[in-house]
């Protein structure tokens, strides 16, 4: 014989009430909270990987210098880095980037287009002032 347990739809955002003399009611809460925090991060991953993607293939670059460079632009723009990539996203599909994200983005690509120009030339001797496709995209 099988039983169902039927669950309500957000049953996640209950929330525990505890007593101060009780450890493992204050455990739960904790829980809970860690919990709703690996949520709210998971939720704007794809976002995040899609906008390092594209910012991958503008300014040809590795995945860790890509996300730097929209840790960056939050960090300029006091905004959580989904924010910021869904403005990216959504400036590759036409619309436009506000005022304080497109200065933001120059200065981190100016920023990523001097080490990769300082790596290049240590690498090779000299010094190259081209900049990589995707440049007037932005």
């Amino acid at each position: 014989m099988y039983r169902t347990t039927m669950l309500r739809k957000h049953w996640w955002d209950l929330t525990a009430e505890t007593s101060a003399e009780d450890p493992a009611g204050q455990d739960v809460v904790a829980l809970r909270a860690e919990i709703d925090q690996l949520r709210q991060a998971l939720a704007g991953r794809p976002v995040i990987d899609q906008a390092c993607g594209m910012v991958m293939v503008l300014a040809p670059c590795r995945r860790e210098p890509a996300r730097n460079l929209l840790v960056d632009m939050a960090r300029q723009c006091n905004t959580r880095l989904p924010d910021v990539a869904v403005a990216v996203v959504a400036a590759w599909e036409g619309e436009p980037l506000p005022r304080l994200m497109q200065r933001a983005l120059r200065h981190a690509l100016r920023r990523l287009y001097a080490e990769d120009r300082g790596r290049d030339s240590r690498a090779t001797g000299e010094t190259s002032d081209s900049r990589p496709a995707g440049w007037d995209r932005w």
